[in-house]
């Protein structure tokens, strides 16, 4: 009975010298995530409505949305458009080779024509406020009345505009 006690201290002896023996050895694990800087955009279309040779010009509006990440900057450009012969000066409304001249502008008062920033042109700027916090920019447009839009046929007459952001 006596040999029981014996190997019990033995064995404690054993694990208190290993626990001396122990060291440790600490270092630091880097934990990092990348936040995207992205940008989504969506405009709704622009209708003039009826035009009427020679009572005056039209005017209408829409909005650009754009979202983006947080403080993201970025930047917005209007094309223009799809109708061959259109310039920076003056956008074209297509109806087969009918042609009426319209613009699309970043202010009420149609001084600052907006397209991609070349010949004068205007774009605009903004900074993202999150995926839930869309920026709406203002699209200002004008068909003026002029002696070509005044010659022009009845029919519907369209164009497509691209926007793009750069961010």
């Amino acid at each position: 009975m006596r040999i029981v006690p014996v190997a019990i201290a033995a064995g404690a002896a054993l694990v208190a010298a290993a626990a001396a023996a122990a060291g440790t050895a600490p270092t630091t694990l880097p934990v990092t995530a990348t936040v995207a800087a992205t940008c989504r955009v969506s405009a709704a279309g622009l209708a003039f409505g009826t035009y009427m040779p020679t009572t005056g010009p039209l005017t209408g509006t829409t909005r650009v949305n754009v979202v983006c990440s947080r403080r993201t900057a970025f930047r917005v450009a209007l094309g223009l458009g799809t109708t061959p012969g259109a310039s920076v000066a003056r956008r074209l409304l297509a109806n087969g080779a009918g042609r009426l001249q319209y613009n699309l502008y970043t202010t009420r008062a149609h001084t600052a024509v907006w397209a991609d920033g070349t010949a004068g042109s205007r774009v605009r700027t903004g900074r993202g406020r999150g995926p839930t916090r869309p920026v709406s920019l203002i699209v200002y447009g004008m068909l003026p009345d002029n002696a070509a839009n005044q010659a022009a046929g009845p029919g519907i007459y369209s164009d497509t505009i691209m926007v793009t952001v750069t961010y």
